[in-house]
């Protein structure tokens, strides 16, 4: 008779909790998933998914207005948000059904449910008691309003996509990659957007001259946007009236928040079972994911590292193979690629040049802009920035950085060439793929900064 009802009971059926499932359950183990909210968790209903899907829409104003330098002749459009909104639904119930099917296909066990942590074994879900050997919190993160008044009349990105009606005006206040994408969004749907951001430049937590260089070419595209300013109050006089730190008003028909994402603890039960939790929230684990308690993990947004669906997914089945299949499988944060479908995307790996200078590393520095071949008959302003960042004494490559079209297709290939320690010389030599922007990555050859 088994000790436990499950070996591992599950919290949060997201990427990373869905992966750790699958994976200790094809390692033989018994395994239970709750999910009070939606299978895919954040990813798949409010975010990556969605958010790409609405960054597709938004571009295609642009696409139509460069045809004409192509020789297409003028024609009538018009944007429907109902149409995209329903089209995004349709995918994401087809994506929950995929997940679903990948549980059950794998033999776990899925509560549609709210479970809750009672102790080191015990989980209530579904309004009874069972107990498991491992317990993986795997409940990601949430959006985090400012405490201001009238907090409660704006939206954040969970709503976003869900609006009834698309704004004719909106302000949208923060400056990190979810605040730009989905300024982009909404300028690109035709919606007169304002930027509202507290610090003098874009992307804080990026290379400087990605945050500098998406904020020019935002501003090019029509995006109103107001650095070193913050939002104090909002209010509803028929419109929506947003005070701001400098004494102004900026009168809108949608607010969003984007000020910050917190994980999502509240009610789980972790601090009575002996989980020890960080100032911010956040679920502290060792580097095999172990909490406090040896029988709790976490992984995932709820721990706080790096907020990136493919890390979960990546720590998921650390988690797995160790427990149950006698793994040694380590997470590398190191190189850890990303990309922001802001309008133009950025794509990043890598060290920025502010974190090698803070190691006290000796480093040169490669950079360009210039406008893409497509834009030399559309005379759009827009134009594309690529940045190295190099080891003077190894030669090796610290950080690859791009403003530009496609910047995360362009940034995987980066990724692995990083991680295999690639130098610039080994970059030097490398034939590029004309004419196409990445190119110009092999192409560098005089260095801007040492």
């Amino acid at each position: 008779m088994p000790k436990y009802d499950f070996d591992l009971f599950t919290i949060g059926a997201g990427s990373g909790g869905v992966r750790a499932s699958r994976f200790a359950a094809g390692y033989g183990a018994r395994v239970a998933v709750a999910e009070e909210r939606y299978l895919g968790g954040t990813c798949v209903n409010v975010g990556c998914i969605p958010k790409k899907l609405f960054s597709y829409a938004a571009h295609f104003h642009e696409d139509f207005e460069d045809a004409a330098a192509y020789g297409w002749q003028p024609m009538q459009t018009a944007f429907d948000w109902e149409a995209l909104i329903a089209a995004k639904d349709r995918e994401i119930q087809r994506l929950n059904g995929v997940y679903e099917r990948l549980l059950k296909g794998s033999g776990v066990e899925l509560f549609n449910a709210r479970a809750n942590v009672v102790d080191p074994h015990t989980i209530e879900v579904n309004g009874k008691r069972v107990t498991a050997g491992h317990i993986l919190v795997a409940t990601g993160g949430w959006p985090v309003k400012p405490d201001i008044s009238g907090a409660d009349l704006a939206f954040t990105s969970n709503e976003a996509f869900h609006l009834a009606e698309l704004p004719r005006r909106v302000a949208v206040v923060g400056g990190g990659y979810i605040a730009v994408e989905f300024a982009s969004i909404f300028n690109g749907l035709g919606v007169e957007t304002t930027l509202i951001y507290r610090r003098k430049r874009l992307l804080r937590s990026f290379d400087a001259d990605l945050g500098q260089f998406l904020g020019e070419q935002m501003a090019a595209k029509g995006i109103k946007i107001r650095y070193e300013c913050n939002i104090t109050a909002i209010t509803r006089k028929g419109s929506l009236h947003s005070a701001l730190t400098d004494g102004t008003v900026i009168e809108s028909d949608g607010v969003m928040l984007a000020t910050g994402r917190a994980p999502n603890i509240a009610g789980l039960g972790l601090e009575g079972a002996g989980v020890e939790l960080g100032a911010n929230g956040a679920v502290i684990v060792n580097e095999h994911y172990q909490t406090s308690v040896p029988s709790i993990y976490a992984i995932g947004d709820v721990t706080d590292r790096l907020l990136l669906t493919p890390v979960a997914l990546a720590e998921g089945m650390v988690v797995a193979d160790r427990l149950f299949n006698k793994g040694r499988r380590r997470m590398s944060y190191e190189n850890v690629a990303t990309a922001i479908f802001s309008h133009p995307n950025v794509g990043t790996v890598g060290l920025s040049e502010e974190e090698a200078r803070a190691k006290g590393l000796d480093i040169v520095i490669y950079r360009s802009n210039f406008t893409p071949l497509k834009h030399t008959l559309t005379g759009r302003p827009e134009k594309s920035l690529m940045k190295l960042v190099v080891d003077r004494k190894s030669d090796r490559v610290l950080g690859v950085h791009m403003v530009g079209p496609e910047a995360g297709e362009v940034m995987q290939g980066f990724a692995v060439a990083l991680n295999c320690g690639a130098t610039k010389s080994q970059l030097d030599a490398t034939i590029g793929i004309h004419p196409t922007l990445a190119e110009e990555f092999v192409t560098m050859r005089e260095p801007v900064a040492g």
